[in-house]
């Protein structure tokens, strides 16, 4: 059943409050070796929160039970992956509840840069993004995740897009003839490749840049196997013109079906960061906006 057209809901708030007092005495608990480091928070998300500890290392914690297996996930899949060309964030030690907080949390490895929402990335990243795109769509052994929201059928995604989508028709110009016939082509584009590992979340808040160049993925709670169109959707979210996604899409290479299903899922990550930044979060307002405005800018 669609939602109506008044509840569109924003960035979920925390359901536990961590802070550096916590961090320290987990830290001290459970790996008193790193307890008198420097610690800071550093990003809060939809479901965890980052603080970096020293120099080299963040601390990463669910800041709600939905976070809870994602990270899960994470610490259980990050380290089987295939050589990548660029560092992904595989933990370097695990946490268990304690000090009063409920749930599993990881010592990562500091990435260098900052979110790509505040450095885009420049056009000559075009080949960079594909390559390590590539690099990871790789069979995945049969036991891997699955998600029910990423590398799926984009016809299983209209129960939650459809009403996000008619919010934003009556409520902004974004929803213009050009999506629509974007959405509709990837609705009718046959899934015509093996299912792959996916990063599955690869939105400019998930991604690290220094002076435009690409430097890290991170944020992989959402790691599954599935569509590889879900991943290729961050060249219209990631790159900052036609030619450069077109220099992308020819360094990765895939079929029409798969760059038109593609398209559809940078429609999808657009419906839901507007939907949720319009009420809460400006940040993911832009990048909404952004992606909205290069899939409108044609093929």
């Amino acid at each position: 059943m669609s939602a109506p057209l008044n509840t569109a809901v924003g960035v979920p708030p925390a359901e536990i409050e961590i802070g550096e007092a916590l961090v320290r005495a987990l830290l001290a608990a459970q790996h008193p070796d790193l307890a008198h480091l420097s610690i800071r928070r550093v990003a809060s998300g939809w479901d965890n929160d980052m603080f970096r500890l020293g120099d080299d290392m963040t601390v990463r914690m669910p800041r709600r039970l939905a976070g809870v297996e994602l990270i899960a996930n994470e610490q259980r899949w990050l380290p089987t992956l295939p050589d990548l060309p660029l560092p992904i964030p595989a933990p370097l030690r695990l946490g268990v509840a304690g000090e009063g907080y409920p749930w599993p949390w990881s010592i990562l490895p500091w990435m260098p840069g900052g979110p790509a929402h505040l450095d885009p990335l420049t056009a000559d990243q075009a080949p960079v993004l594909a390559g390590f795109l590539k690099a990871l769509h790789q069979p995945a052994p049969t036991d891997a995740p699955h998600n029910p929201h990423r590398g799926v059928p984009l016809n299983d995604r209209l129960d939650y897009l459809t009403p996000r989508i008619d919010r934003l028709a009556a409520e902004t110009n974004l929803i213009t003839p050009r999506i629509r016939e974007v959405w509709a082509r990837a609705l009718a584009a046959p899934l015509d490749v093996e299912a792959t590992w996916l990063h599955g979340d690869p939105h400019a808040c998930n991604v690290l840049s220094q002076d435009g160049q690409l430097t890290a993925f991170i944020d992989w709670g959402d790691l599954c196997q599935g569509d590889r169109a879900t991943d290729l959707s961050s060249l219209w979210m990631l790159l900052p013109d036609i030619a450069s996604r077109h220099a992308a899409m020819a360094a990765y290479g895939a079929s029409d079906a798969t760059w038109a299903r593609a398209a559809g899922w940078a429609v999808n990550y657009a419906v839901v960061l507007t939907d949720a930044g319009r009420v809460n979060d400006p940040r993911l307002l832009a990048m909404g906006a952004k992606t909205f405005a290069m899939v409108e800018a044609g093929d």
